[in-house]
């Protein structure tokens, strides 16, 4: 499942960043990385950007880079 998939509220495992070069890295540096625990906080009306909390701060994305993140739902 896609990280644009998700509602506000629920929480997912990042599996993979389907992304290549300097957007993938720079997810990774904002701590977007396998593993990480992620839950949905917001999402606008018309559905973009998407604001999350990864690693106890708000990161928001828009809808074009979050179809870039897969995870794996957990609530």
């Amino acid at each position: 499942m896609r990280l644009s998939e998700l509602k506000p509220g629920a929480i997912a495992r990042i599996v993979a960043i389907s992304s290549t070069g300097s957007f993938k890295k720079r997810l990774q540096e904002m701590g977007a990385l396998p593993g990480e625990i992620i839950r949905v906080e917001k999402t606008a009306p018309l559905g973009d950007p998407i604001e999350i909390t990864i690693k106890g701060y708000s990161l928001s994305l828009r809808k074009s880079e979050a179809e870039a993140i897969v995870v794996e739902v957990l609530k």
